[in-house]
């Protein structure tokens, strides 16, 4: 093929994608509820982002406080403080940055584990498929929260061993999903004619099986974050988190020890469950219009 020839191919490749880019964010942006919680989750993500500059870390050192223990909300203190007379506000905030963080990393980790061993298990044959679906069945027998539980319990505590955690013990639903997306497209005629040419297994997954699933895993992805937060949000409610980080579950473990649910503080209770409420509501719902655009027949529902 002369060089002006595979110019031209590639520059009809890019101009496909970008026309294929371009009807996904028109098909997205179609979708109301999808747009509703994206916007939900960029003021969430900047807010965290900018905390450090606009709430400094020092501002909640105890011995630098002066407003008084569980404060009810005030011109000064929009949510009140807490029961060491922090400002409930920043202490949500800077909870934000932990919870997403481990939202987003263990989520991470579970996409590329469960796409790694659902394009496996989809694409090898005989006893290694065997094995892989076995091992694939075993995590989806078992409760993930209590293995994240006992593997938290186990090794020493900190964001990243809740990560971790949460990563391994959540791929298997993704890997079923992967699975199922590569056998299909495995049985398409291209695949055949690259076996037929002598293409090997690295090529097959990677120039064609990865692609053609990562849409897939993409809106999956979405939908597996929110449940991470609420895992990391249970894993530090029980006291399983790093007792020196703010998180959403940090502040309602918190919470319950002092009493302050008890004694009627609201304003210390009520604000770090909406928070997990909003930003996994808004995950659902951003994941369910991706679904909607990879997969044209959930469109009508």
């Amino acid at each position: 093929m002369s060089a002006p020839t595979t110019a031209r191919a590639g520059s009809a490749d890019a101009a496909r994608r970008r026309a294929q880019a371009a009807g996904v964010v028109r098909e997205f942006g179609a979708n109301r509820s999808g747009v509703v919680g994206l916007a939900l989750l960029l003021a969430v993500l900047v807010l965290a982002l900018l905390t450090p500059v606009l709430i400094p870390l020092e501002t909640l050192d105890v011995t630098r406080l002066t407003a008084a223990q569980n404060e009810p909300p005030s011109g000064a203190h929009w949510l009140g403080t807490d029961p060491a007379g922090r400002d409930v506000v920043a202490l949500l905030l800077w909870g934000s940055r932990i919870s997403l963080l481990v939202g987003f990393a263990a989520t991470a980790v579970s996409m590329v584990i469960g796409t790694v061993v659902g394009m496996a298990a989809g694409h090898f044959s005989g006893w290694t498929q065997a094995v892989i679906m076995r091992v694939i069945d075993f995590f989806l027998v078992i409760p993930g929260l209590v293995l994240a539980i006992v593997l938290s319990s186990v090794l020493s505590r900190g964001v990243w061993t809740i990560i971790i955690a949460i990563g391994v013990t959540s791929w298997a639903a993704t890997a079923r999903i992967v699975r199922s997306q590569t056998l299909s497209i495995e049985a398409r005629d291209y695949i055949e004619r690259s076996r037929a040419l002598g293409a090997g297994d690295a090529h097959i997954l990677g120039r064609h099986v990865l692609p053609a699933v990562l849409p897939l895993v993409l809106a999956n992805t979405t939908l597996t974050v929110g449940s991470a937060v609420i895992a990391e949000s249970t894993l530090s409610f029980l006291g399983l988190g790093d007792p020196t980080t703010i998180s959403w579950g940090s502040m309602l473990k918190t919470a319950l020890d002092t009493g302050a649910a008890t004694a009627g503080f609201w304003w210390f209770v009520l604000p770090p469950g909406l928070a997990i409420v909003v930003v996994v509501l808004s995950f659902t719902l951003v994941g369910r219009a991706l679904e909607a655009v990879v997969n044209p027949t959930l469109r009508g529902r």
